[in-house]
């Protein structure tokens, strides 16, 4: 006996199997072959293999009872194969001998292997003598190569096939699974699912329990045997009460429904095909439906969006425009960044509908008017425009509303200082004490009013201040700009009464100083110092108060200067001060001295011994306090360096690691080594590794919030700014997202097309090659060069111009100049494969409706999925031929509509 588990050895039943080459149906190997003697599988296979025979057999008015007993003189076998094959064999010999047998059974092998099946040791000999064994391995054969092998479903064949044509038949019935050709049978619903789904009137279905198997296997047998014409080929029980059915008795049962329903699948494939297209036709439908909508909502936000920065309404405080900045800031990190990411996924579905429908030969999409992915971008560049013009504007509003709330109190507190002044001066002017006034009091008076002209000359320059002041408030439009004009009016106005009141009073002492001599000197002395130093200590203590703002660390380090160069000179000021009270001493002691009693405080001046004391009491306090302000605003500054130097240091590693990514990005793009899905997943880990970047993006905003906060302008230490940071990291994202997009793309059309990795990468290294600014676009003449090397004529004379035209059309409908890599590959599988046309789907429909020219709803509604029924129902005209008949479909019109009018 032949051992049949050695390597090399032949097929199993003696034959290398019915193929041309000898493998086909290879994979039958796989099966158990130590079980081809197992009892219950060899009784299965006589019986199926005999009532097969039998089926072909009555046709010729005989039949077989044993099968490797019948077949052994060759007459029998000789006729089944004439009546499977409808060839005539050579005459058969009729003599009795083992000869003659022997020769018979030879005719019969012959002829098998004729139709390419090589046998190997299938002898005639195994066969007259009777070898069960080799007996059923010929008939296994023969039904193989007549039964089974022209099965062809979907591009499969032969077992793969009636498989695949069990499974598509079977699939909408609950409790059948069909994976193979043993189990998946032995409940008897798979063979009750394919009669119901060709003749549902045959079998009630939801009736049958997947618990009884016997019923449900007699069931199937029966209504086969009763009106299919299909024999019964198992006894139920012999399948349910065997562990495994044999697979080529169940193939062999099964095949035959698959010829009795043969004329069924025709209309299915046609029907498939037409699912295909409308399939592919709905799918494009909904993505040119999801760009509009996507589109509509992207670019109504713009349109609402930009009028709100553009809106250069000025608030009347800083806190208002504070919760202005921090709106936009808002706006920044919360609203944008989302719509940042349709517009990229807009643009990625765009460029992924486009080449879907290229690969599907279709026409190209051409959105709505106004929502062209170019419209999007002109609307996104306003929107930018605007943001970039919103954000300065509220920063120069902050510093303007900043300077101006420094600039109002400085006018209060020099107003304040002015009004207490001024306070009682007007009064005094106006006494008439020198009337009745002793000469002494009258040169009291004059030198009084001299001390007084004086201060008033001193004032002089605060009253300016103050007007100047009040200009500038105007001039950057102070919200409460009445209210201080009219104060420094007041002030103005009274400053004037003041100078005509102190005229008019000199005038009057200087006409009665001429009766009056006496003069204190001391008290004139006193009066003369102490009113320059009481000015002095006034203006000392205004300067101390005074409020100072400074943005950078060298502005405080100044004022801190100046206010040390003021501390030193204090101890001069002390001993003026120390010598203005001598004199006042000095006048007391000679007039205790002499026993002069004095009237009361300094005739000359209102400057006390007190006064002087106690404003310089002030200044001694004013003067830390005035430290301890500068080293705080020190120490702010100091903080405010920090943060620049901070931010600084983050930023000239984030900006050049976004530039060095682009460039990466860009030469990866152009390179493009190993398989499309290695560059694909490779593009995808860069990516990952650039998201993964982010928290360095997240802190550099961090930090750019904490510089905003303390109201930092300026930054000398780096020329990054937050906004080009930004633009970079979304460049960046987009870019990473396009590439990825553009590799999808080179696979979807390599997989829809058929192209091999080779050809890809030969596409890639010619477009390479001539891509000699590796910029990722052929110029014209680098294209015509490209098409010279690939083998096209388009030398420069009429006819390869011409040629060169029409090529640039189609890879350049846009006219832009240049030719992407997408482009290019679209071409070139255009050359190099083949789509479904519009004449094809005619065909398709022209099986469903049984040669007609026209096609009914209900047909449609029989061969189609119900969506897709519908779909054409809606969208075919009616039928206008002269065959028409009520409710007549044009599908002719409608197959041609899909494809546009390139195929018309």
């Amino acid at each position: 006996m032949v051992d049949y588990h050695s390597a090399g050895q032949p097929y199993p039943y003696g034959g290398n199997g019915p193929g041309p080459n000898g493998d086909y149906m290879a994979q039958e190997d796989d099966w158990d072959r130590d079980l081809l003697l197992d009892p219950a599988w060899e009784k299965q296979q006589r019986k199926t293999f005999t009532a097969w025979c039998n089926s072909h057999l009555r046709k010729a008015g005989t039949q077989i009872e044993n099968i490797d007993e019948d077949f052994r003189d060759g007459l029998k076998l000789m006729l089944l194969l004439e009546v499977i094959s409808g060839e005539r064999l050579p005459k058969p010999e009729r003599g009795k001998m083992r000869v003659h047998k022997i020769n018979n059974v030879n005719k019969a092998l012959d002829f098998i292997a004729s139709k390419g099946v090589k046998l190997v040791s299938i002898g005639a000999e195994e066969i007259v003598d009777g070898n069960a064994k080799m007996t059923l391995g010929m008939i296994w054969t023969i039904i193989l190569r007549f039964a089974i092998q022209d099965i062809s479903v979907e591009e499969t064949s032969a077992k793969e096939g009636l498989l695949l044509w069990c499974q598509r038949k079977t699939a909408p019935y609950k409790n059948v699974n069909v994976q193979n050709f043993h189990i998946s049978w032995k409940d008897g619903l798979a063979f009750n699912a394919l009669i119901h789904r060709h003749r549902p009137e045959l079998i009630e279905y939801d009736k049958l329990r997947k618990d009884d198997p016997v019923t449900n296997l007699n069931n199937a047998f029966e209504v086969a045997e009763k009106y299919l014409d299909i024999p019964k080929m198992l006894d139920a029980e012999d399948i349910v009460n065997t562990a495994r059915p044999d697979e080529k008795a169940i193939m062999t049962y099964v095949s035959s429904f698959y010829h009795a329903f043969s004329g069924a699948q025709k209309a299915e494939t046609a029907a498939n095909r037409i699912c295909k297209v409308l399939a592919v036709n709905q799918e494009n439908e909904h993505l040119m439906e999801d760009y509009e909508k996507l589109a509509s909502d992207l670019l109504e936000w713009i349109k609402r969006t930009i009028p709100w920065l553009e809106d250069r309404s000025p608030q009347k405080t800083i806190q208002e425009m504070q919760q202005k900045l921090e709106d936009f800031r808002d706006y920044r990190r919360v609203h944008k960044p989302p719509k940042v990411q349709e517009k990229c996924q807009l643009e990625i579905n765009f460029n992924t509908l486009q080449t879907k429908l290229r690969l599907s030969n279709r026409p190209a999409f051409m959105p709505s008017e106004g929502k062209m992915v170019s419209d999007i971008n002109n609307g996104w560049q306003h929107l930018e425009q605007a943001e970039k013009g919103y954000e300065e504007w509220l920063l120069n509003e902050i510093r303007r509303l900043e300077r101006l709330d420094h600039l109002a109190e400085k006018f209060r507190q020099k107003a304040s200082i002015h009004e207490a002044w001024t306070e009682g001066k007007e009064a005094m002017l106006k006494q008439k004490d020198y009337e009745t006034a002793t000469l002494s009091d009258i040169k009291a008076l004059i030198r009084k009013h001299e001390a007084f002209e004086s201060d008033l000359a001193a004032h002089q320059d605060r009253v300016e201040q103050i007007a100047a002041i009040a200009q500038e408030l105007n001039e950057l439009d102070y919200y409460d700009s009445p209210s201080v004009n009219a104060r420094c009016q007041k002030i103005c106005d009274q400053w004037d009464v003041l100078g005509s009141l102190t005229h008019s009073r000199r005038e009057a002492l200087e006409k009665t100083e001429k009766q009056l001599e006496t003069i204190d000197e001391l008290h004139l002395e006193y009066a003369k110092r102490a009113a320059p130093f009481n000015n002095w200590m006034e203006s000392a203590m205004e300067d101390l108060q005074d409020m100072f703002i400074v943005h950078t660390i060298e502005e405080i380090e100044g004022l801190i200067a100046a206010h040390d160069q003021f501390k030193s000179t204090l101890p001069d000021a002390d001993k003026e001060r120390e010598a203005i009270l001598g004199i006042q001493r000095e006048a007391q002691r000679i007039a205790d001295f002499n026993s002069i009693k004095l009237s009361g405080n300094n005739p000359y001046t209102s400057v006390t011994p007190q006064i002087i004391n106690s404003k310089w009491e002030r200044v001694q306090q004013l003067v830390p306090k005035r430290d301890h302000a500068l080293l705080d605003e020190q120490s702010k500054q100091q903080s405010n360096e920090h943060l620049r130097r901070q931010f600084a240091s983050q930023a000239n590693i984030v900006g050049p690691w976004i530039q060095t990514k682009m460039e990466e990005i860009g030469r990866i793009s152009i390179e493009m080594n190993g398989t499309l899905e290695d560059q694909l997943n490779h593009l995808k880990q860069y990516e990952q590794s650039i998201v993964d970047y982010k928290p360095n993006i997240d802190l550099l905003e961090q930090q750019h919030q904490l510089i905003q906060e303390a109201l930092i302008f300026d930054n000398k230490h780096t020329n990054y700014t937050m906004e080009h940071i930004r633009v970079g990291w979304e460049q960046l994202l987009t870019t990473i997202a396009r590439t990825i997009n553009e590799v999808e793309n080179q696979i979807l059309t390599r997989d829809a097309k058929g192209i091999s990795q080779e050809q890809m990468q030969e596409f890639r290294a010619s477009f390479n090659h001539f891509d000699k600014d590796h910029g990722g676009a052929l110029g014209p003449e680098e294209f015509k060069a490209c098409l010279i090397s690939l083998g096209y004529d388009v030398e420069n004379d009429r006819q390869g111009d011409a040629e060169f035209n029409r090529i640039m059309s189609v890879v350049d409908p846009n006219n832009s100049g240049i030719v992407t890599f997408q482009a290019f590959i679209d071409f070139m599988s255009r050359e190099t494969t083949d789509t479904d046309t519009a004449d094809q789907v005619i065909a398709s429909f022209k099986v469903l409706a049984g040669d007609k020219n026209y096609i009914t709803a209900e047909e449609l509604r029989r061969e189609l999925p119900p969506d897709q029924a519908e779909y054409c129902i809606a969208r075919m005209a009616p039928y206008q031929g002269p065959d028409a008949i009520p409710g007549a479909l044009d599908y002719k019109s409608f197959s041609t509509a899909l494809y546009g009018e390139s195929d018309l």
